[in-house]
């Protein structure tokens, strides 16, 4: 892992170098870190699995040199920050996508995918601000598919540029526990042109937005239709979620089947608001404790456990 690490140094000079640095609106950091939590512990640069590294240093190279080939090209730009991202730089991928908004003032990507970091540096206000002018940016356009720079399985995307900044703007209304506005963003949403795995996962916040404002209701309508032989590529944690608030699972048992350390973000969070809004307050935040102390922090699951724990400790 040294050498690995070593090579990751290395090749971040040039990336900063070359990404703009100017209106850094982050707060400063010591070396190692990318920020700070909303109960102010330190966020340190993740590790990364020997062979993730490989694979991602390796498209990251390939980014860089396409920067260098057209330093002005829109794609280029967001695949430098985008790459740069997977490989645990947030506050680098911010300064690339600012390079991007600087560059590109109308188009409504680089705002989307800046956004999308702000949220994982729980830079909440500033997300916000990035998908408002993405919204008003892409209002006249026709949507598109977004390409993933983490495939699935079949290597197929299951989203879009219009379907993502709803979904990402709803999140971070909800991280802030700004529920009515969120609820605002997935109606909206709901009504794309979605795959089954966008919609599920659209449903999934949309569903504990509805929940948290108190409208039981409406919550238990829109999990209606929801049946466990609905077929995804790679939302199935949100999936198995809502069936747990439709009573089908056993959510004990949903704890146990994941592996996979982000998965377990998404459900623990999941689980624990289940308990929360049933009144088991004190089994929630066991629950999203357990959560804060992993080292999954870019994880969403993540973030909202602790956005949890900072407006309980806050009360």
């Amino acid at each position: 892992m040294k050498h690995l690490r070593l090579l990751h140094l290395l090749l971040f000079p040039f990336i900063v170098f070359i990404s703009c640095s100017e209106r850094n609106e982050l707060p400063p950091v010591p070396e190692g870190i990318q920020g700070y939590s909303l109960l102010g512990d330190t966020l340190e640069t993740p590790e990364i699995t020997p062979e993730m590294f490989d694979e991602q240093n390796q498209k990251l190279v390939e980014a860089v040199t396409a920067y260098r080939t057209d330093p002005e090209n829109a794609e280029a730009v967001i695949w430098l920050g985008r790459r740069t991202a997977y490989l645990g730089q947030y506050r680098e991928a911010v300064r690339i996508f600012t390079e991007g908004v600087y560059k590109f003032p109308e188009d409504p990507r680089v705002y989307r995918h800046r956004g999308h970091r702000y949220i994982t540096l729980r830079q909440f206000d500033l997300a916000i601000e990035d998908f408002v002018q993405a919204k008003q940016l892409m209002r006249s356009m026709p949507d598109q598919v977004e390409p993933d720079g983490l495939p699935n399985e079949l290597n197929q995307p299951t989203s879009t540029l219009k379907s993502n900044v709803f979904y990402h703007k709803g999140l971070a209304h909800y991280l802030k526990g700004e529920f009515d506005l969120a609820i605002a963003e997935y109606e909206a949403s709901l009504q794309l042109d979605l795959t089954e795995d966008m919609q599920i996962a659209l449903l999934y916040w949309y569903y504990m937005a509805l929940k948290r404002s108190g409208n039981d209701l409406k919550a238990g309508e829109i999990i209606e239709p929801v049946t466990s032989d609905i077929e995804l590529i790679e939302n199935d944690a949100y999936l198995n979620l809502l069936l747990v608030f439709k009573g089908v699972f056993d959510s004990s048992r949903l704890m146990e089947t994941s592996e996979d350390a982000l998965e377990n973000a998404t459900l623990g969070y999941g689980i624990g608001n289940w308990h929360y809004i049933n009144g088991r307050e004190e089994r929630a935040i066991s629950i999203w404790e357990n959560i804060y102390q992993t080292d999954e922090w870019p994880a969403f699951g993540y973030i909202a456990s602790e956005a949890e724990l900072a407006r309980l400790i806050g009360e």
